[in-house]
């Protein structure tokens, strides 16, 4: 059976559980979690800094922050986890420690809502190896990675 918890459903409820802050949060919400997964949530708004730069005439959001926001997502699920578990959240730093796949299927623009699922896979030698995968708002994939990250 699974255990649904009950979660903050806000920004500053991802800022209690990891260290980011702006310009480089890339989670504005928690939408659900329970011991299987959490999803999360981001606008992606068209006055990001990132769009200056790529591209200014046909502006993508980068794969590399698209890839962040499933890590963020990830420290969010592993320090709640550790919160409802009796711990300390804030004891640790998400630390990405690999990447194993990571796949773009589809662009993420301006102006997008995504979401971000994120299930853990295996807890091994205090490595969380966890897979995630973003969607649009019409829920089509826009990527998938593997991925392990640590607390430190």
């Amino acid at each position: 059976m699974r255990q649904i918890y009950s979660i903050p459903a806000n920004v500053k409820g991802v800022k209690d559980y990891i260290p980011h802050r702006d310009p480089f949060l890339f989670v504005d919400e928690i939408i659900e979690m329970d011991d299987s997964h959490i999803v999360t949530g981001l606008t992606l708004k068209p006055e990001m800094d990132l769009y200056r730069g790529h591209y200014p005439s046909n502006p993508i959001t980068p794969g590399v922050i698209l890839c962040e926001s499933v890590f963020q997502s990830a420290g969010v699920y592993v320090a709640m986890k550790q919160e409802l578990e009796g711990s300390d959240a804030a004891a640790g730093t998400p630390i990405l420690t690999r990447i194993i796949d990571a796949r773009f299927k589809r662009m993420a623009l301006p102006g997008d809502h995504i979401r971000i699922t994120v299930t853990p896979d295996r807890v091994q030698a205090g490595f969380h190896f966890m897979k995630g995968r973003i969607d649009n708002d019409a829920g089509q994939m826009i990527m998938s990675v593997e991925f392990a990250i640590a607390m430190k």
